[in-house]
């Protein structure tokens, strides 16, 4: 805007000059002229946006639920909310121990309550391929029952502040369901590029982060003695232990054995449509060339029981 009214104002004293000279500045004074109704367009445009956007995040208001527009931090996490008595699915605020501010987050109240979501894939209106700093902070839409990634550094928070479960629902395009629930997961910081520590595994899609689980002291895995855990990647920010698996992939990802299982991957509208294993894909359910339909991920503290 400071931009336009100089503009504005060198005109108007270019104008001023140019009557003394008439002839010679005939051209300029319509060529300044033009310019000036433009920037009047553009000032009138944004205004309009301006106007229509606030409309539009006025018109979301009433469909938050009322613990969203409540002072944050008081929750840590969706099973305190649960535990709380809001037994209904939708955003709250909360602000795990370590966090530095509340955010936003959708909590899940179904199957026992108190699961809060981290990611969501089902139509591919969101792009996955994305790069750390990215998957760092999340993105998408939680708020509309649309695609996101929370983040890796609101995953660490809750993580490490007790035992949390994790639990993956997974459709195919036929219809079928199949689910994958690991105990203790644990992300670590950026330092340790959010590296992913499992538990004990328990479901009916098979196990594809077998190299997540932790191993007897001294015991190996295919990362080497130690190495306990898989970091995270992107394509802009590969780890050296799995490098060679994110070559083809855009997406960010916890790179187990070589995509047997990436539910960040591109999305497909239709499980056999990928040029190549680069899809929605869990290995141990419907192999490498097969490309899942929907997916949700979300953790839930381990001292909630179900009744």
């Amino acid at each position: 805007m400071a931009g336009a009214s100089t503009i504005v104002v060198l005109g108007l004293l270019f104008l001023t000059e140019c009557h003394s000279a008439p002839v010679q500045c005939g051209e300029m004074v319509g060529r300044l002229q033009a310019e000036m109704e433009d920037l009047v367009r553009v000032i009138n445009d944004q205004h309009r946006y301006i106007q229509e956007l606030h409309l539009s995040q006025a018109q979301k208001l009433p469909q938050i639920p009322q613990t969203h527009l409540q002072t944050g931090g008081q929750y840590k996490d969706c099973a305190e909310i649960f535990k709380d008595g809001n037994s209904v699915s939708g955003l709250y605020m909360i602000r795990p121990d370590q966090a530095p501010s509340s955010f936003m987050v959708f909590c899940d109240m179904s199957d026992g309550g108190g699961w809060t979501v981290f990611q969501r894939r089902k139509d591919g209106t969101e792009s996955f391929d994305r790069a750390w700093v990215e998957y760092k902070h999340g993105f998408g839409d939680s708020e509309s029952d649309g695609e996101f990634w929370l983040g890796n550094d609101p995953l660490h928070y809750l993580t490490s502040q007790g035992d949390y479960n994790l639990k993956i629902n997974m459709e195919d395009f036929d219809g079928n369901q199949r689910f994958a629930k690991y105990r203790n997961m644990k992300v670590d910081d950026e330092k340790n590029q959010y590296k992913l520590h499992l538990g004990e595994y328990t479901g009916n899609a098979g196990d594809a982060l077998p190299e997540a689980h932790s191993r007897p002291s001294g015991q190996w895995n295919s990362l080497g003695a130690g190495q306990l855990g898989v970091k995270f990647s992107t394509y802009d920010h590969p780890n050296k232990d799995n490098e060679k698996c994110i070559r083809h992939d855009m997406s960010g990802w916890w790179f187990s054995k070589c995509e047997s299982g990436n539910l960040n991957g591109h999305y497909y509208n239709g499980p056999y449509q990928a040029a190549m294993d680069d899809g929605v894909v869990w290995y141990t359910w419907h192999g490498w060339w097969y490309s899942i339909k929907s997916v949700v991920m979300m953790i839930r503290a381990s001292d909630v029981h179900p009744s």
